[in-house]
């Protein structure tokens, strides 16, 4: 008989680098390559310019895990993120962010990654995010904007057009052009 120990939340605070905490286990996420890590940074640059001027909301860069409550899934760790929920100091932010970022790496392309990404997305809406951005640099649809009360039908951003994240951060508004070094 094999016995196994389900992860918890604490022990992802000891993984060096990033992870998520799925069906019990530590799943670790690869590094990201140079384009990709550049795009999350500047989403995240606009949303600290958006937060610091409104006064709502906090935004994150990669690497910070958000501590969620699903029977599968205890935390997620998007490239960017928006959260409104309450400081938690040195701990990982309660709750899902209202908007999140996920940016396409080398390998998160075929079907099997298209349905990881649609399972992640409808996690994030189970625990209360609004929105989810699929960035994908190489193609001509470059973001697909999922929203929580139509996760089946994305609003499509490309180049040289205004991208939102309504309703989860109103007002907001990035160039597509701005992910490109």
């Amino acid at each position: 008989m094999r016995i196994t120990t389900r992860a918890t939340i604490d022990d992802l605070y000891h993984v060096q680098g990033k992870a998520e905490l799925v069906k019990g286990e530590i799943v670790p996420m690869a590094p990201t390559g140079d384009d990709p890590g550049y795009a999350g940074g500047e989403v995240f640059v606009h949303l600290r310019e958006y937060a610091r001027r409104t006064r709502t909301g906090r935004a994150y860069p990669d690497g910070v895990g958000f501590h969620v409550n699903l029977p599968h899934r205890e935390a997620f760790s998007p490239d960017a993120a928006y959260h409104i929920g309450p400081r938690t100091g040195m701990r990982f932010p309660a709750g899902a962010p209202i908007f999140a970022v996920e940016i396409r790496s080398a390998y998160d392309y075929g079907p099997a990654a298209e349905r990881e990404m649609a399972a992640k997305r409808a996690d994030y809406f189970a625990c209360g995010t609004l929105v989810v951005w699929d960035v994908d640099l190489l193609s001509r649809d470059v973001i697909k904007a999922y929203k929580a009360s139509d996760p089946d039908h994305p609003v499509i951003f490309q180049r040289g057009e205004i991208a939102d994240a309504e309703p989860a951060v109103p007002g907001w508004r990035m160039a597509v052009e701005d992910l490109f070094a």
